[in-house]
């Protein structure tokens, strides 16, 4: 397929994708600074931010009723306008008597929308793009999912350092939550125009019990993939040191140096991740995209995975040194960037071109995303404990032996990318209006 009606995928792609990542790391990122910031202790960061990501593992299990809206472009759009919602009421909570957990739950209505919202833009994407397509945009797509962290972690959380020293942190943290509201807001209206109108097709029977069957359907088939569960393995393990220095970097570069971190000021933390670290970043999204779309996914698997877990010696090096001068802690955090991004694209393709080939190609895309966050969240959970067990420098190291097992796996797979069989039976999905 093509881009509907000929429109550009640079036209929606970039901003689709950035829609899908601004709550994600709202719930997983911004919240764990502000929670820092606020005096929660880091074993209750890394758990409840985890705990908050289960809902993009379970996303699949009410997958099916999505396909009974009329077009992808309006489960996209009206979720992105319940994620600003959330996010807005994330503001209004932390002024209440209980207030973390009431700002827990507005974060997990965050989740909740947000997660239903990716199933419908990651089909929309489907079905607007061509596998050659697909894989041309997959740096684009992957930057600007990541983008959003680090726009996050950048310009928002600058401002909120600055708030800080102009008001009382829960006062400057519902000014950072009340913008992204507006940001997902405006998104919402954007995409008005800009997605295609990718709509759903009907099947003999579009009623709730057809699309539950056909979803039980669609995880036995799934289940039944060749060597899938070595394929689940290899998605699960893929995370594994990144998913830990997600939750614990912001951290240590926020903890005080006689704990073992940098100390260093919530809008230093936003300027070192927002600036040559952004840059880096999008920069390694963009090389590994256009990469593994020239030597293909097989002969590439092996240099994604490595160049995105070896700069994690980059943290080794900061828990050991405790640099001070923040142009070494810049040029360190830009180098474990830009092979986060140019690796990360590795997974997303393994999932598109690999497991989700074959008569269900949304619904086993959504199921293999869904394992991918259930590896990210195990890993995030347990990343708080160990941390606080074993301090900075023994658990960076931990982060580096953490890649071993899918390096292993990495060298012992086969990386084909497959072909869905001529015959396979039309099923419910995205097609072009």
């Amino acid at each position: 397929m093509t881009a509907a009606r000929g429109r550009s995928p640079m036209a929606w792609v970039p901003t689709l994708y950035f829609a899908e990542g601004l709550p994600f790391y709202a719930v997983g990122l911004i919240a764990g600074l502000m929670y820092k910031t606020l005096q929660v202790p880091n074993s209750q960061i890394a758990r409840w931010t985890a705990l908050l990501g289960l809902a993009w593992v379970f996303k699949p299990l009410w997958s099916p009723l999505l396909e009974l809206a009329p077009s992808r472009k309006s489960v996209v759009i009206a979720f992105q306008i319940v994620s600003a919602a959330g996010l807005g009421l994330v503001a209004f909570a932390l002024h209440m008597p209980s207030w973390f957990a009431l700002s827990l739950a507005m974060l997990a209505i965050v989740a909740c929308s947000a997660a239903t919202h990716d199933i419908a833009a990651d089909g929309l994407y489907i079905a607007s793009l061509d596998p050659k397509q697909q894989a041309k945009y997959a740096g684009w797509q992957g930057a600007f999912f990541n983008a959003a962290k680090f726009i996050s972690l950048g310009v928002l959380i600058i401002l909120a350092g600055e708030l800080e020293k102009r008001m009382d942190g829960a006062m400057a943290w519902s000014v950072i939550f009340g913008i992204a509201a507006g940001i997902m807001a405006l998104l919402a209206l954007y995409h008005l125009w800009a997605l295609p109108p990718a709509r759903v097709a009907r099947g003999a029977g579009g009623s709730a019990a057809a699309v539950w069957s056909t979803f039980a359907e669609v995880v036995v088939d799934f289940l039944r993939k060749r060597d899938i569960w070595l394929g689940i393995a290899f998605i699960v393990l893929f995370r594994a040191g990144e998913g830990q220095i997600q939750t614990m970097g912001p951290l240590f570069l926020r903890d005080a140096r006689a704990a073992g971190g940098l100390g260093l000021t919530t809008d230093q933390v936003g300027w070192v991740y927002g600036t040559a670290g952004t840059v880096a970043f999008l920069a390694g999204s963009i090389c590994g995209g256009y990469f593994t779309s020239w030597l293909g996914l097989r002969r590439a698997m092996l240099y994604l995975v490595l160049v995105m877990n070896v700069p994690n010696f980059v943290f080794f090096f900061l828990s050991s040194v405790q640099p001070e001068d923040l142009r070494v802690i810049a040029t360190a955090l830009s180098f474990e960037m830009f092979g986060y991004g140019f690796g990360f694209v590795g997974v997303i393709l393994f999932i598109m071109q690999i497991v989700a080939v074959g008569r269900y190609p949304t619904a086993h895309y959504a199921l293999g995303t869904g394992v991918m966050q259930l590896g990210l969240v195990f890993f995030k959970m347990i990343s708080g404990d160990i941390q606080t067990g074993i301090g900075y420098r023994n658990f960076f190291l931990w982060v580096v032996v953490s890649a071993l097992p899918v390096l292993l796996l990495t060298l012992l797979m086969k990386f084909e990318p497959r072909v869905a069989p001529p015959a396979a039976a039309p099923v419910p999905g995205p097609v072009e209006a």
